[in-house]
């Protein structure tokens, strides 16, 4: 992949406390901004194959799949949709979420990856975009980890941590 968005955050918390939170899938539309909830593919909810599907606004979907799992601290989302590609601008795009020890607290960095089907050209138009996005989902993520909050106003706790069959 050609393009990356990156983005930490020290989290109040001891990595303990944050690993119990970050492998816990569901979690997501709390903190990301747009997500109105989660469904599970059929299998693992956790570890290497997870799968979810995560709501957005207007009835769309993406899909993420977990291709990478450090127990402990992090993980990686391929992004997807359905048994295709990357969804539309992407041609290929992943997330992770990786965890370090900083004293009593813990450091969080956020990073997509991607190359979009615009080429660079495009990377480079949308790249600012993207490195606000993933600041958001780290900032929000930082609020609810240590609040309990849900930072996300699209969320619709009626869909959230629902199993697709």
């Amino acid at each position: 992949m050609s393009a990356i968005a990156r983005h930490s955050v020290r989290l109040d918390l001891s990595t303990q406390a944050a690993w119990a939170k970050l492998r816990d899938l569901s979690l997501a539309p709390h903190y990301v901004p747009g997500l109105t909830g989660c469904r599970f593919h059929p299998g693992a909810q956790e570890g290497l194959g997870a799968s979810r599907r995560v709501l957005r606004k207007g009835g769309q979907y993406l899909d993420e799949s977990v291709v990478q799992w450090q127990e402990g601290t992090g993980f990686v989302l391929r992004l997807h949709k359905g048994s295709n590609d990357s969804p539309f601008p992407f041609r290929q795009a992943s997330f992770s979420y990786t965890l370090q020890a900083e004293g009593d607290a813990t450091r969080i960095t956020l990073q997509m990856s991607y190359s979009l089907r615009g080429g660079r050209l495009a990377e480079w138009l949308l790249a600012k975009a993207f490195n606000k996005v993933v600041q958001q989902i780290a900032e929000n993520l930082k609020a609810f980890y240590e609040t309990g909050r849900t930072q996300n106003s699209d969320m619709a706790l009626s869909t959230s941590n629902i199993d697709v069959a």
